[in-house]
């Protein structure tokens, strides 16, 4: 519990200062992301989650539905890309934020997800246009609001 206050605090802070580096405990976390080769803005989304602090991988395939599927990711809350953190799936489009808060609560839940390719979020261009609604999917398939952002 301690522990968790703590990280919030810490990123509430860096929030606070524009830092855009992530606690060390959450940047040991390894993501991989599954992105097609020739989308631009998977390729945006990756170096924002290194400039957070991140450690990243990137898995170019040629059919990015095979690891949805996997995943058992619905339809209507997929994006473009797919990553992999410990033993959650975060798909699409995700702000750090909610990464941070996947890795650090660890709730009971397959993964989490930012339908679409909304304007303004990581690595896509535009300006922002009302909250983020991240989406949380359970294991059993059901979903839930994680977080706005």
């Amino acid at each position: 519990m301690k522990k968790q206050i703590f990280l919030t605090l810490m990123l509430l802070l860096a929030l606070i200062s524009g830092c855009t580096k992530v606690d060390p405990v959450v940047a040991s976390e390894k993501i991989t992301v599954y992105k097609s080769q020739s989308c631009g803005c998977c390729g945006i989304y990756v170096n924002y989650l290194k400039k957070a602090g991140f450690s990243v991988e990137v898995k170019d395939v040629l059919d990015v539905a095979e690891i949805k599927n996997q995943n058992k990711i619905p339809r209507e809350l997929s994006s473009c890309h797919t990553s992999i953190v410990g033993k959650y799936f975060v798909e699409g489009h995700v702000p750090y934020e909610a990464i941070v808060k996947l890795v650090t609560e660890k709730p009971d839940i397959a993964g989490i997800a930012l339908p679409g390719m909304p304007s303004g979020s990581p690595g896509m261009p535009g300006a922002k246009r009302g909250d983020f609604v991240i989406y949380s999917i359970g294991k059993d398939g059901t979903t839930g609001e994680f977080m706005r952002i």
